[in-house]
């Protein structure tokens, strides 16, 4: 069987493989060579019906690893290029500040918890609140600010939440406290449990200052939240933002998208699988950091994927499994083995002007023409992906050619005695060459493959 390969609408990129019967084509001159048409006959062929789109290559993970504080880079026990496991020890950043807040939350605690629920003489109940809730928004927005500034979007998301329900925890506890103080202040209730409620609200305003700013500590010893290979300093363009937008993600059961937070704070599971653009420059061991500067990035290539832009006038001929093939540019010459894992439902701003659809497939292994095994390839690398959407084996087939529109039906025109007959057809599986026709013509008629634009009804065709 030949491989011929021709546009035959714009939108599509196909393949049609001969198989049976091959054309017999001849010519009736009509003036010039240009003006010629050309005839043939309806035979049969297997047809597959290829849709092409760019692509770039994805890992199975990638996670950059930001100061959680400012401070200095006391500490980097990786090169680039090793292979580190999960749970790994991969630098050390020293922050005086953060430390030094640990050690007045830490005092604060130890204060809290000694304080007393009595009282003596004159108190202020209503201004012992609101200096309580005042630290207590104090220790809150200096912790929302610090994850405001980390660049890991997953480990940015776990340090809010864990403000959010510490807020929310010390707001019940405030609101309690104010309830027994404006008890005490209609005079239905003593001074002691006022008292109990707002030491109460201080012992958990404390407690949660103390939390805060231990993840923070504890944060600074950067380990590695999956297994995988080592770059120095972060994804370029963005950081998180960047790396996020090209999540490929893995079928049910595999990592999900984001990036994944460091030992030390709160957070989910690892992320998913990760295109990357390229990478910020390395902070030196002894360099300064603030809170959100990109120290390294691990990348899990153990299971390499690709992302597809496919356009929308394409993509409802996708589904989960279809096989393709892949060209990368840094490859030239070798075809790469893929298969269609998901098919986004939402679109996305086309690179090339329009809407388009994300398509990620499994990336399987490549060969170069004389059976050499291609090397692997690295994340970020371009490449074309050509998706088998539909084949039909042994059908009735014609030139693309052949198949022209006429009052909005697809159409053909068949000899029959001599004369030209425009005949309506159905068409099924598009090729670069050949199509399939469902119904209208038989194998074996004669059509018209050339010139259709220069035939008329009842014209004569030698």
């Amino acid at each position: 069987m030949g491989v011929v390969r021709r546009v035959l609408r714009p939108r599509l990129t196909v393949l049609a493989v001969a198989a049976v019967t091959a054309l017999t084509l001849t010519a009736a001159s009509c003036g010039d060579d240009q003006s010629d048409v050309a005839l043939g006959q309806a035979g049969r062929a297997s047809v597959v019906e290829v849709v092409d789109a760019p692509a770039s290559v994805t890992a199975r993970a990638a996670a950059s690893l930001t100061a959680p504080a400012e401070g200095t880079l006391v500490g980097l026990r990786v090169a680039a290029g090793d292979r580190v496991r999960a749970g790994q020890v991969l630098a050390v950043i020293d922050s005086p500040s953060a430390r030094a807040r640990l050690r007045q939350a830490r005092q604060a605690l130890t204060a809290a918890r000694r304080a007393g629920g009595g009282g003596a003489g004159s108190v202020n109940l209503t201004g012992l609140r609101r200096s309580t809730d005042r630290q207590a928004q104090a220790a809150f927005d200096a912790a929302r600010g610090t994850a405001a500034q980390v660049a890991d979007l997953r480990l940015r998301a776990a340090l809010l939440a864990q403000v959010t329900v510490a807020e929310r925890r010390y707001a019940a506890a405030a609101e309690t406290a104010g309830q027994a103080v404006r008890a005490v202040q209609r005079g239905i209730a003593g001074l002691s449990s006022a008292m109990s409620a707002l030491t109460a609200a201080q012992r958990l305003q404390a407690q949660q200052a103390y939390d805060l700013a231990k993840s923070t500590v504890d944060a600074l010893t950067l380990r590695a939240p999956i297994g995988g290979v080592v770059q120095l300093g972060g994804v370029a363009g963005g950081g998180s933002s960047s790396l996020s937008d090209l999540l490929a993600g893995l079928p049910a059961g595999g990592l999900t998208g984001g990036a994944a937070p460091a030992a030390g704070a709160p957070g989910g599971a690892a992320p998913g699988a990760q295109s990357l653009p390229g990478v910020d420059g390395a902070v030196p061991v002894g360099g300064l950091v603030t809170a959100g500067t990109p120290v390294l990035t691990v990348v899990d290539t153990s299971d390499l994927g690709l992302l597809a832009e496919v356009d929308e006038t394409d993509v409802l001929l996708v589904d989960e499994g279809v096989a393709a093939t892949v060209e990368l540019d840094a490859a030239t010459g070798a075809v790469y083995e893929a298969t269609v894992r998901s098919v986004d439902v939402l679109p996305t701003p086309s690179a090339r002007g329009g809407v388009a659809y994300r398509v990620r497939l499994a990336l399987g292994p490549g060969t170069f023409p004389d059976g050499r095994a291609a090397p692997a390839p690295r994340p970020g690398m371009s490449a074309v992906t050509h998706l088998r959407v539909r084949q039909a084996d042994d059908a009735v087939t014609v030139p693309a050619a052949a198949v022209f529109s006429s009052s909005g039906r697809d159409a053909v025109w068949v000899i029959r005695d001599g004369r030209a007959e425009r005949t309506d057809v159905t068409v099924g599986v598009q090729g670069q060459d050949l199509v399939q026709i469902v119904t209208g013509v038989q194998e074996g008629q004669r059509v018209v493959v050339r010139g259709a634009d220069q035939v008329s009804a009842g014209q004569q065709v030698p």
